[in-house]
């Protein structure tokens, strides 16, 4: 059994007093001293020449002190993409410059091309009404297939097409795979539509840049997973501000699943404003500017296809992808359905030959980039949905089918043929507990009790495995990430032993201030409660990657893990100092140093006293101060994976679709906070099940997005959902960190989509519907019911 507040130990999250009783403090509670308010005046059009924007009334109103418009913007860079992708043919990515503020042309509905500043945010909006914008509308180009064509309209003019890359991967695999298909017994081929997602995290998106005449620093208040990488991009790319005179503060943000990864316009736009007008500026988004200013997420159209020989063994795997970029490149966009995803194809099986071809496009939509699982979730859905189509149309056991194929524990190290090594693993494992645990050998029985009261039951499966820890940096580099993903951390022990760990990745809901302190403790031998975690700041806080790809205990974790075994070894020396014994004699366990095989010891306290009060020190051999940093580059990623199921029931007559149970049995590794780890899964689980039911991108022909509010664009709600069945029993910890652990945080929306896709074919098969083998996410009563009725 774990200790009390140690690893295992299942201990509630130490920040939920905060924000369960209001005292949390987000980056719209924060109000500076003379503040003014920023409001962005948007493209209410998805494509179109700016002729003129005049801001002559709008700056005569009340209370407005300054509009900015792209001229202002003139010295100042475009906002940074963080990746570049080489083609297949050996030539990088079209990357079109990405203005601050819309310059010449406006891309999409929500490109700003005006900030309003102003003493308050209504003046602001009311400035932003009067500014009299002249746009000679052009045609969108919204259809990433369209947009292909040569006589297409150009997102970027300055650009050849709106193709940004055509990528191959593994291209040497192309005319291997290709000879591996024209021999094949079976091939099985489906096209299918990852639809586009909004993040929508319950915190908008907030920005606050601040000024400081005397000392020439700058400090933005925003609300972000990774301050650092924004600190870095907007300091050395964007505004020219050197990074001793930039502060970037993220204090609690209220979720973000991806979309506060990125470098933001107005970040950039309110640091700038607020050295121009010699004031705070202040912007809070709303709701409905979210939809429209927020980076969206997946958007790709596959085909996908199978080859299986006689005995259904999987022999080759090809995907061709057009992946939509919106109309700019955000930070991590290009890496998306590449490296992200590609890299994923394989799954956990044993095919021996893949290829995968990814177009992306720019279109005049919102960009698009990561969002959670990012990549894993699309590679997961592409194969598990074509693996049940296989078994449906062979007519063999989609369990069995996948069982046959699945990597096999003695097989580990695994060398994919999409060049990524799996260090461990075991499938079948994860596969026997969702079957227990569903209760899968009844479902018989429940599917004609359901047909009894005319209702249709289908049991889908999905078994999903995910690359996390985004690593390491030399191969990350050599795929043209244009940063390192290395993680830090900074210990520092106090005179009296409690312990302050200033960390680079940050939190926005995962609970780190109680699952990091539970590592140290452990480690010291120490109450979790002498153990303070801070993030956020880039003034307090080692440089590090932030918090996104499930990396945070795998990458951040590690590097705490590496500094405090700095601190321990330090203070073995000044215990066997203290104890006249040598170094090599002092055992240190559950807060004591002890000497090997006697009674002689001193504890953590009587050590840390020593290292500040150094009257009996080694000051010849030692320096004062117990205080150490580590930097931690992992030598891998990191392969959770697991298997879920999904039993749900169609009503024939409207299409409904009512999930009644989903169960989830995963491989985390080793697990630190089993409670905050099943409420990782929940949460994912709730989104994987709104894309695959509910949530959907819809723009019109003109661009306009007519899901652009939570009246059109369908959230999961409570009783959307079952009581979920989670397990993560089956561990095959991590060999290469020294936690064991592998990243918990999206797995749940990577496995479930294609879970209940396979849920709703299986049970619309069983009803007699044969001739339907797919139908598009999101299952929505309408796309089920006309499933139903074409023929």
């Amino acid at each position: 059994m774990p200790k009390d507040g140690g690893i295992g130990a299942s201990v509630k999250r130490r920040e939920d007093v905060r924000f369960l009783t209001g005292k949390g403090r987000y980056t719209d509670d924060i109000n500076i001293r003379g503040q003014l308010y920023a409001f962005f005046l948007r493209s209410d059009v998805a494509h179109g020449r700016l002729k003129s924007v005049d801001t002559a009334a709008a700056s005569d109103m009340p209370g407005v002190v300054r509009i900015f418009t792209a001229a202002d913007f003139a010295g100042v860079g475009g906002i940074p993409c963080g990746w570049q992708v080489t083609d297949r043919f050996g030539k990088v990515m079209q990357e079109p410059k990405h203005p601050v503020l819309a310059d010449g042309k406006v891309r999409h509905v929500g490109d700003p091309i005006a900030m309003v500043v102003a003493e308050t945010l209504d003046q602001a909006r009311d400035a932003a009404e009067a500014i009299r914008v002249e746009i000679e509308e052009l045609p969108p180009v919204l259809n990433m297939k369209d947009a292909l064509k040569p006589d297409a309209p150009k997102v970027h003019d300055e650009l050849t097409s709106n193709l940004c890359y055509d990528w191959g991967f593994v291209e040497e695999n192309r005319e291997a795979v290709a000879k591996a298909f024209e021999g094949a017994a079976h091939h099985i081929t489906l096209d299918l539509v990852n639809n586009r997602l909004v993040a929508n995290p319950m915190e908008p998106r907030v920005a606050v840049g601040d000024y400081e005449d005397h000392s020439g620093m700058h400090t933005l208040y925003t609300t972000s997973q990774n301050p650092h990488v924004i600190r870095l991009l907007m300091g050395a790319f964007v505004l020219g501000i050197p990074e001793s005179k930039l502060r970037v503060v993220a204090p609690d943000v209220g979720g973000g699943f991806g979309s506060k990864i990125y470098h933001y316009a107005e970040e950039a736009a309110v640091t700038f404003a607020a050295k121009q007008v010699k004031r705070p500026v202040k912007w809070t988004a709303s709701r409905s500017e979210a939809f429209i200013s927020d980076a969206q997420g997946r958007d790709h159209l596959t085909r996908i296809e199978l080859a299986l020989d006689k005995d259904h063994n999987f022999l080759a795997l090809r995907t061709e992808t057009h992946a939509n970029m919106g109309a700019y490149l955000s930070t991590f966009a290009p890496s998306i359905p590449t490296w992200l995803h590609g890299t994923l194809m394989a799954g956990n099986y044993k095919t021996p030959l893949v290829y995968v071809n990814v177009k992306a496009v720019f279109t005049n939509t919102v960009p698009v980039d990561a969002y959670r699982g990012a990549g894993r979730p699309e590679a997961t859905y592409q194969l598990e949905r074509i693996i049940d189509k296989a078994a449906r149309e062979l007519g063999v056991d989609p369990v069995e089918l996948r069982r046959k194929n699945f990597i096999q524990p003695d097989q580990f190290p695994y060398q994919t043929p999409v060049a990524v090594v799996y260090d461990t693993g075991n499938y079948q494992a994860t596969m026997d507990k969702l079957l227990e645990l569903s209760d899968h050998a009844g479902f018989a029985a429940r599917a004609e009790e359901s047909k009894k009261r005319g209702r249709l039951r289908g049991f889908g499966i999905a078994h999903y495995i995910e690359a996390c820890g985004i690593a390491p940096s030399n191969l990350v580099g050599q795929l043209g990430a244009r940063a390192g993903l290395y993680e830090s951390a900074t210990v520092r022990v106090n005179a009296t032993g409690s312990i302050t760990i200033f960390t680079g990745s940050h939190s926005h809901g995962q609970g780190h201030e109680t699952t990091f302190a539970q590592v140290v403790a452990e480690m010291i031998g120490i109450d979790a409660s002498q153990v303070e975690i801070v993030h956020g700041d880039t003034s307090n806080s080692p440089m590090g990657m932030g918090t996104y790809g499930s990396r945070s205990l795998a990458v951040g974790g590690s590097a705490m893990v590496k500094a405090t075994n700095k601190i321990i070894n330090k203070a073995k020396k000044i215990a066997s100092h203290l104890l006249e014994a040598s170094e090599q004699d002092i055992e240190f366990k559950d807060g004591k140093f002890t000497v090997a095989g006697t009674d002689r010891s001193k504890t953590w306290v009587d050590i840390t006293l020593a290292a500040y009060v150094p009257h009996n020190y080694p000051l010849e051999s030692l320096e004062p101060g117990l205080e150490e940093t580590a930097f931690y580059d992992p030598s891998n990623f990191t392969y959770p994976a697991g298997a879920y199921g999904c039993e749900l029931e169609i009503d024939p007559d409207t299409g409904k679709v009512t999930i009644l149970a989903f169960t989830a049995a995963d491989d985390f590794g080793n697990v630190v906070n089993p409670m905050i780890v099943e409420g990782q899964v929940h949460g994912g689980l709730a989104q994987g099940i709104g894309q695959a039911m509910l949530e959907n991108c819809v723009f019109d022909e003109n661009g306009q997005l007519l899901s652009g509010s939570f009246m059109d664009y369908a959230m999961p709600r409570a009783d959307d959902l079952p009581f979920f069945k989670v397990d993560h029993s089956c561990i095959t910890p991590c060999t290469h960190n020294p936690l064991g652990v592998k990243g918990c945080g999206e797995a749940g929306a990577i496995g479930s989509p294609p879970a209940v896709v396979n849920a709703v074919i299986d049970a619309l098969q069983r009803g007699g519907y044969s001739h339907i083998d797919h139908i598009d996410m999101p299952v929505s009563p309408a796309r089920v019911w006309a499933a139903m009725h074409q023929r």
